[in-house]
């Protein structure tokens, strides 16, 4: 026994031949697991016993304890709850054991605990020993802590010079949560009236299909169709209780759709652009000067990328850009203060336009950016990040450094049309969807600045996946993904505690 005074070692004598000669004036407790414990002066000890854990609620029979000595044992397992009832209690020892870790919820209700000991025992320092840490750090008792046994890099380190920080215990996984039937270009999600909403943009059946919340079933449905033939973009615009949605259809014209007030359908109202649209293939929402602007993105030699803003009633060209270079995607974007909008096409490197003067005018284009099929951006700590899809080579992270994107991360992507950020919840997280493999959902490492694999997505697996996004129902955070083979399928999003 390491350090105790007079009343701690009137507690270490050995209790070993105790059984057949016990002191009349020890107290003898046991508990229906078989733990007996003696003491005197409303302590307990536990000497070289042949108990190998400590169960939940192993001294409901001793409330009144002040000191438990467990000294030379075989410990291994320590439960949640191993010591309840034991509001008293002030010193506990554990020493010379064989504890590896020690259960999250062992040491509650210890209200009184003023010394604990745990020296002599070898813990695996892995996520299972930072709730211990945390408790330390905050605790008003004085500890001994005992070392690592693992990993080899921490072996022989005492546990009160380890950093907290050092562990990685929380992680998050997708995991499969309902199927919408069939294939999708474009999913988007918008709240409307207080409540989130998803669109999806299906070709074949040839529809803008929004979905809402079912409270009672705890499951997306249908709340509106729009007839859309050909669509490949429903994009959502909410103005106080005005709803828009624009349509983007590769043949019979895009059209925008507006519901006046709540309570009302969705009604066509205008036929966009129709000698400039002639092949769409993305549409954006953007905000330049206080007003609500959409792109569209035209992949005709004959169209143009067309910028429509409101006007009155509705949506009018205010501008054309591009023309005659294919544009496959178009992101919006702010640099600098200022609006920017980033163009691939399928005949050059993406271009990036800034907002001057009431235009846009072409800034830069994207350096070592060839066959480019679509452009995704996010922000994390402070800058500004692209994910570069490219169907065939490696897909691309960027970052901006002032004056241009640089390249920061490439990412075997072969077959892939969609490379997208999403931030849910506080993870930041971008997907790579492909045609031929399982897409791949990485993670931002804050402390690396780079994604890391996180999973595979599936089963189900997705079929030609074209886009992702996201909605947070009643602190649930959901993704969905549009594939263009396959059903829409939705997962959700779990937090794991590595360290419980």
């Amino acid at each position: 026994m390491r350090g105790g005074g007079r009343a701690v070692g009137v507690l270490t004598q050995d209790y070993e031949d105790t059984q057949d000669e016990k002191d009349p004036g020890d107290d003898e407790a046991s508990d229906p697991q078989g733990l007996v414990v003696y003491g005197q002066q409303g302590g307990g000890s536990l000497v070289r016993t042949g108990v190998t854990q400590l169960k939940a609620g192993s001294f409901l029979r001793l409330p009144s304890l002040h000191l438990l000595l467990f000294t030379s044992n075989s410990f291994s397992v320590i439960e949640d709850d191993a010591f309840a009832g034991l509001s008293h209690l002030q010193y506990l020892f554990i020493e010379d054991n064989e504890i590896g870790s020690i259960s999250k919820n062992a040491l509650r209700g210890l209200r009184s605990l003023t010394h604990l000991d745990l020296r002599g025992n070898q813990f695996q320092c892995d996520c299972r020993v930072l709730w211990l840490l945390q408790w330390m750090s905050t605790v008003n008792a004085s500890v001994g802590t005992g070392a690592c046994a693992s990993p080899s890099t921490l072996a022989h380190m005492q546990l009160h010079h380890l950093d907290p920080k050092m562990f990685k215990c929380r992680a998050i996984e997708l995991s499969w949560f309902q199927t919408v039937g069939e294939s999708a270009l474009g999913v988007e999600s918008f709240s409307y009236q207080g409540e989130p909403h998803v669109v999806l943009a299906q070709p074949f059946a040839g529809r803008c299909l929004i979905l809402t919340w079912d409270y009672g079933l705890q499951r997306f449905r249908p709340e509106e169709e729009l007839s859309a033939p050909s669509v490949v973009s429903c994009k959502p615009l909410v103005l106080g209780q005005r709803l828009f949605m624009l349509a983007a259809r590769l043949w019979g014209g895009s059209q925008l759709w507006a519901r006046p007030s709540p309570g009302l359908r969705l009604a066509p109202t205008q036929t966009l652009a129709p000698r400039r649209l002639l092949r769409p293939n993305d549409a954006e929402l953007l905000w330049l000067d206080g007003q609500p602007c959409f792109v569209v993105a035209d992949a005709s030699k004959a169209g143009s990328t067309t910028l429509l803003c409101r006007d009155g009633p509705g949506f009018y060209p205010r501008q054309s850009l591009h023309a005659w270079h294919r544009d496959t995607d178009a992101e919006a974007l702010e640099l600098d203060g200022r609006p920017h909008l980033l163009l691939a096409s399928a005949s050059q490197r993406p271009v990036l336009f800034h907002w001057v003067g009431g235009r846009f005018e072409r800034r830069t284009d994207i350096p070592e950016a060839e066959d480019v099929y679509a452009t995704r951006h996010f922000r994390a700590g402070g800058d500004v990040f692209l994910c570069l899809t490219r169907y065939i080579g490696d897909s691309m992270v960027m970052r901006w450094d002032g004056s241009m994107f640089r390249l920061l991360q490439q990412l075997p992507s072969r077959g892939a049309h969609v490379f997208q950020p999403l931030l849910i919840a506080r993870d930041q997280l971008a997907i790579l969807g492909s045609d031929f493999a399982f897409s791949q959902v990485f993670h931002l490492e804050p402390d690396k600045g780079f994604l890391e694999p996180l999973q595979e997505l599936g089963p189900p697996a997705l079929v030609a996946p074209r886009a992702f996004a996201h909605i947070t129902m009643s602190g649930r955070y959901f993704l969905f993904a549009a594939c263009f083979k396959g059903p829409t399928q939705i997962y959700q999003l779990h937090e794991l505690d590595l360290s419980a």
